[in-house]
């Protein structure tokens, strides 16, 4: 592998780690789970500029954007009243 082409392996890794843990239902594994998807980010950009891949890039900071809002709706949601059914 040339360059920094290996960081496409830990950061799917770190993806597929994220996605497991945001479906859970414990509050504190969501929130790690987000934070595990910043960090997928962060790697997918790195790899992406590196290897000239643009659009996935733009979409990795969409996702962080969204991935932000994740973190911050999580930690609010324990304070929050149940909803009615």
């Amino acid at each position: 592998m040339q360059g920094i082409d290996w960081i496409q392996w830990p950061a799917m890794m770190v993806t597929v780690l994220a996605a497991w843990l945001t479906a859970s239902q414990s509050q504190w594994r969501r929130g790690a789970g987000f934070w595990c998807y910043l960090l997928s980010n962060v790697l997918w950009v790195l790899w992406g500029w590196q290897a000239g891949a643009w659009a996935l890039v733009v979409l990795q900071v969409a996702l962080a954007a969204m991935n932000i809002r994740g973190v911050r709706n999580n930690h609010t949601d324990e304070a929050a009243p149940p909803e009615p059914a």
